[in-house]
């Protein structure tokens, strides 16, 4: 009996994959660089499949984009528009067969999905994920669900605007365009050498550390918008910068410094705690696994157990 399941997270410059055990390990984990066109895109995403395709029982993806539930059509794709109006579910059938169980879920919500079941956002009833990378994905939890929104696109922080409307959170508050600003001053031959560019925020080199304090400001600001209108509990840190602990750290106290600077420290907002996610940059493929174990009734036992 196939008893593996993989889950494929769909980012702007890479295809992150695991494949977990029944129970939620992950077992196996790897990537490949995100093709720029459509059609190599699927080629890709078939050819993974059928690697693992004699040992799994489903395929769980997390996407950029709006994704409706019924149909798991993609809606957008955020930084991969070939993603807009594809049905990954049906392409992936027609293909393999309906007996390979598959979803499909909005990066934002699959990371808030993976805090709630397994995380930092576990037994919390109002709180929220924000995943920073090539953009700002968002996912947000009311009452301990998933809040989804009429049009299923609650949590689209990328679309906040910022900078008096000039510009939306997508590249205001992206962290990828925060790394390339600080490795391409430094005349990096790898403008996405993340590791070297944190080595240099880390010791608190002048002009890196001050790049990243203004994102970090940037990322507090984003906070406090949310913050003001649904009065959560909880915001997790996620996405690939988020395994570096000054990450999270240099957003609190850009946070904190925020209320004292609008004077809404004493009687105004009630800050919330803004930790780093536990599963960090994996956590799309831990809540994607989550979304297609949900979504089966056939596989609640199996839930249960995990």
């Amino acid at each position: 009996m196939k008893k593996k399941y993989l889950s494929i997270d769909i980012g702007g410059t890479q295809i992150k994959y695991g494949l977990f055990d029944r129970s939620g390990n992950l077992i196996e984990h790897n990537h490949i660089a995100t093709p720029t066109r459509g059609q190599d895109f699927l080629k890709a995403i078939s050819k993974l499949v059928a690697q693992h395709l004699d040992t799994i029982r489903g395929v769980a993806f997390s996407v950029p984009g709006r994704v409706h539930p019924d149909t798991s059509v993609i809606d957008f794709g955020g930084a991969l528009p070939y993603l807009d109006g594809l049905n990954l579910k049906q392409v992936l059938t027609k293909q393999f067969g309906d007996e390979l169980l598959v979803s499909v879920e909005n990066d934002g919500k699959s990371a808030a999905l993976a805090e709630l079941w397994m995380g930092n956002l576990l037994n919390e009833k109002d709180a929220a994920a924000i995943v920073l990378g090539t953009g700002v994905g968002g996912g947000i939890i009311l009452d301990g669900k998933l809040f989804r929104g009429v049009h299923y696109q609650a949590g689209e922080l990328s679309f906040m605007s910022a900078k008096n409307g000039s510009e939306k959170y997508g590249t205001y508050g992206s962290a990828v365009l925060m790394i390339q600003k600080i490795a391409r001053h430094f005349h990096f031959s790898d403008l996405n050498d993340g590791a070297t560019v944190f080595e240099l925020i880390n010791r608190h080199e002048p002009y890196a550390y001050q790049i990243f304090t203004e994102y970090c400001q940037r990322i507090a600001c984003l906070i406090l918008s949310i913050q003001s209108v649904i009065d959560l509990r909880k915001y997790v840190i996620g996405g690939g910068i988020s395994a570096q602990p000054i990450v999270a750290d240099t957003i609190r106290e850009q946070f904190y410094q925020l209320l004292h600077h609008l004077k809404l420290d004493n009687n105004g907002v009630t800050p919330p705690a803004i930790v780093r996610a536990h599963f960090g940059n994996d956590a799309n493929l831990y809540g994607a696994l989550y979304c297609l174990l949900s979504s089966q009734v056939k596989l609640k036992e199996e839930l249960t157990y995990v």
